[in-house]
């Protein structure tokens, strides 16, 4: 296994990373025993999950997993904090009094008396960035947590908070996690640049754009039995249009497939080698929901594309483009138009 530097840390993590969404719900705990048991005999030391999936129970799921094997010193275990855990108004956000209570949350779902990278899940303009920086670095300091990171956060967040850090003497954001994928270069556009001015890791999901690229689905051919677009009416509303065989994306795709069939692998795996090899990406997550899906990504690790077959991307998906939307989050500073929050008074 070929470890990767965590942006400026020190630490070393696996350029694949275990992403726990489906731990304790689709993914029964002896499967998660496995899995994880299996990625660690790999070399995959980076498990990544969060308070909100199942409201718990992929972390409960992960802990119990590392626990029985007696595996978490191997682990660099990151989790996230933001979303409802509860019922009331302070059961979310970005604020003191919610991350330390959720920090203490997760460490007794994990089992585990330290959480590697603790996450901010979503930015919220309403709380500002120092109060969150103040409470992540008064963790860090307790010994509770051992790095602070982001996801999905805007490159003039980021630069903000690492401005915040530095003013007022604060451990710094280390990472932001996006998502990056052939459909969905958006990313390159501002955040890689900004992560590898300021040295910050970057945590990529979405590499396999919802399944998209696993070569799963083909144009005008039924929707496979088990798999997440055969689910009616899907929640996210992007999904149930991303098969309609008009969408332009599919001419990507195919000649994607091609080029993947020129070198011999599946579109999944080429698609999971692209990510990996591109500037400024620290660690891929993959999103497995079964063993054998899992057994499937690690031999992604054995492919390497070509700097021609790397050109050859760039003219089916350039750099920056986005074909397909793969996921959108709705703007920071929605319905923030005119509030004033002391020194941090937002306009649209």
């Amino acid at each position: 296994m070929n470890y990767v530097n965590f942006g400026r840390t020190g630490v070393h993590v696996s350029p694949l990373c275990v992403g726990c969404m489906t731990f304790g719900g689709k993914t029964e705990q002896p499967e998660v025993g496995r899995m994880v048991a299996r990625a660690l005999d790999a070399g995959i030391n980076f498990f990544d999950t969060a308070n909100a999936y199942g409201r718990g129970k992929s972390e409960q799921a992960l802990g119990v997993a590392l626990k029985i094997g007696g595996q978490r010193g191997r682990a660099i275990l990151a989790t996230k904090v933001h979303h409802k855990m509860a019922d009331g108004p302070n059961q979310s956000g970005n604020s003191r009094r919610h991350l330390v209570e959720q920090c203490e949350a997760s460490l007794r779902r994990l089992q585990t008396d330290w959480i590697d990278l603790y996450q901010i899940h979503r930015p919220l303009s309403e709380v500002p960035i120092d109060e969150t920086l103040h409470a992540l670095d008064d963790l860090i300091r307790a010994g509770k947590v051992r790095y602070a990171g982001t996801s999905c956060f805007a490159s003039w967040q980021i630069v903000e908070s690492l401005m915040v850090s530095r003013e007022q003497r604060l451990n710094r954001f280390v990472c932001e996690q996006a998502p990056l994928n052939l459909l969905d270069r958006s990313l390159e556009r501002e955040v890689v640049p900004m992560t590898q001015t300021f040295g910050t890791a970057v945590m990529v999901f979405g590499p396999l754009a919802g399944g998209l690229l696993t070569g799963k689905y083909a144009r005008g051919q039924p929707v496979p039995e088990g798999t997440r677009y055969a689910q009616q009416n899907h929640p996210n509303a992007n999904f149930n249009k991303r098969l309609n065989p008009d969408q332009p994306w599919w001419e990507a795709v195919e000649a994607l497939r091609a080029l993947a069939a020129i070198k011999g692998v599946s579109l999944g795996h080429f698609a999971l080698a692209w990510v990996r090899q591109q500037p400024g990406v620290t660690s891929t997550i993959i999103g497995p929901r079964t063993f054998d899906q899992l057994e499937d990504n690690l031999r992604s690790l054995e492919v390497t594309l070509t700097p021609g077959e790397l050109v050859a991307v760039d003219a089916i998906v350039p750099p920056g483009r986005q074909t397909v939307p793969y996921y959108e989050v709705a703007s920071p500073l929605e319905g923030m138009e005119g509030k004033n929050f002391g020194p941090h008074t937002y306009r649209l």
